[in-house]
C-alpha cells in the first residue's frame, strides 16, 4: 500500500522534517537520539533517557521543547523533593476565605524531570498518574493537564551513588527508553569548536499547537494491516515464555510499540505500517518493560526474542 502523493507531499510532515533537521543542527552526532524523541512525542507516550552525566540529556530535551515552540518546565529531582514540588499545592486564602490551588511545573507541555531516579520513590510516583491520565488530583479535586503533554525523564546508571530504581509502574509509562552514548570524534571536536565561539539558538519550527495536534492525530491514523496485528501480537506472547524473561510483555505494552511503530513510519514517509517500523523501535519500546531473570540482561534478551519470532 503506497503513500498517497498528497500524504508524502504535505506541509505538516514537510515541517516535521525540518524540525528534525534543526534539532540534529543542534544535538550534533546523535541523530538516532532525535528521531527516537519526535517518535515517542508523535506516538503520544513518554521518553526516558538512561546515561552518564554530561552526554547531551537535558540539551535534547530543551531542544525539542524549542523546536516545537511549546512550553518547557525543568524540574531537577533531588533526595528532598516532594509531590508538591511537581503537582502543586493547595494555599488558603484568606480574603476568599477557600483553598486556592497553586499548579506546580508540571503543568506544562514539554516537563523534564531531571535525574528522576535521584528522588525517592514517593516523589517518583507523583508522575503516575499525570503521565497515564494526563491529570493531576489533589485534595479531592481533579486538575487536567495540558494537551499535548509530554514527559521527558533522565537517569543516571542505577549503579552510581545517590540512586533509586524507578519502580516497574513508572518504567511502564515511558514509551521509549533510549542512552545518548559519545558521539563520533569529529562531531565532538565541531561541538568543541562550537561551544568555544558560541551557538546560535534553536530554530522554531512549530508556532501553535493545532499543529502538533494535527501531527498526532495523522500518526494515530496510520494502517495497521491484521498481519501486522498478528506480527505484534506474536512478539508479545512469545515475551511471556521466553528463556530468561521471567514477566513478559503487557497489553500495554504491546499497545506503547504500535504507536511508537506508527510514529516511525509516519517520519519515513508513509501512511501504513510495516514490520520493519516495529522493529526498529522494538528495542528502545520493550526492553524496560521485561522482567529478565538475571538483571540487566533486558535488551540482550529483547533482541534475542526479536530475533526468533519470524515475520509472516
Amino acid at each position: 500500500m503506497p503513500m498517497t502523493a498528497a500524504s508524502t507531499a504535505s506541509p505538516i510532515h514537510a515541517e516535521l522534517l525540518r524540525a528534525l533537521d534543526a534539532c540534529n543542527a543542534q544535538i550534533l552526532g546523535n541523530p538516532k537520539a532525535v528521531r527516537f524523541a519526535f517518535i515517542a512525542f508523535l506516538a503520544g507516550g513518554h521518553l526516558l533517557i538512561e546515561d552518564l552525566p554530561g552526554l547531551g540529556k537535558t540539551t535534547l530535551a530543551r531542544t525539542l521543547a524549542d523546536t516545537l515552540g511549546l512550553p518547557f518546565n525543568r524540574v531537577q529531582f533531588t533526595a528532598d523533593l516532594l509531590p508538591s514540588d511537581i503537582l502543586g499545592v493547595s494555599v488558603f486564602d484568606p480574603e476568599k476565605r477557600r483553598f486556592e490551588f497553586h499548579p506546580g511545573p508540571v503543568f506544562s507541555a514539554i516537563v523534564l524531570a531531571d535525574e528522576i531516579n535521584r528522588a525517592p520513590p514517593r516523589t517518583q510516583s507523583a508522575l503516575l498518574e499525570a503521565m497515564s491520565e494526563h491529570q493531576v488530583s489533589i485534595d479531592g479535586s481533579t486538575y487536567p493537564l495540558t494537551d499535548p503533554f509530554f514527559v521527558i525523564a533522565t537517569q543516571n546508571p542505577t549503579d552510581l551513588s545517590g540512586t533509586f530504581p524507578l519502580p516497574d509502574s513508572q518504567l511502564d509509562r515511558f514509551t521509549l527508553r533510549i542512552d545518548m552514548g559519545y558521539i563520533p570524534p569529529d562531531q565532538e571536536r565541531a561541538l568543541l569548536r562550537r561551544n568555544r565561539s558560541g551557538s546560535a539558538a534553536p530554530s522554531r519550527v512549530f508556532n501553535d499547537k493545532a499543529t502538533l495536534l494535527a501531527l498526532r492525530s495523522a500518526v494515530d491514523e496510520l494502517h495497521c494491516s491484521d498481519a501486522l496485528i498478528d506480527y505484534v501480537q506474536r512478539l508479545i506472547a512469545q515475551s511471556r515464555q521466553f528463556p530468561g524473561i521471567r514477566v513478559g510483555l503487557s497489553p500495554r505494552a504491546g499497545l506503547s510499540l504500535l504507536s511508537a511503530g506508527k510514529a516511525h513510519a509516519y517520519i519515513e514517509g508513509r501512511d501504513y505500517v510495516t514490520a520493519n517500523d516495529i522493529q526498529a523501535v522494538f528495542l528502545e519500546a520493550t526492553a524496560h518493560r521485561m522482567h529478565p531473570s538475571v538483571e540487566g540482561r533486558n535488551r540482550e534478551l529483547a533482541k534475542a526474542l526479536l530475533e526468533q519470532v519470524a515475520i509472516d
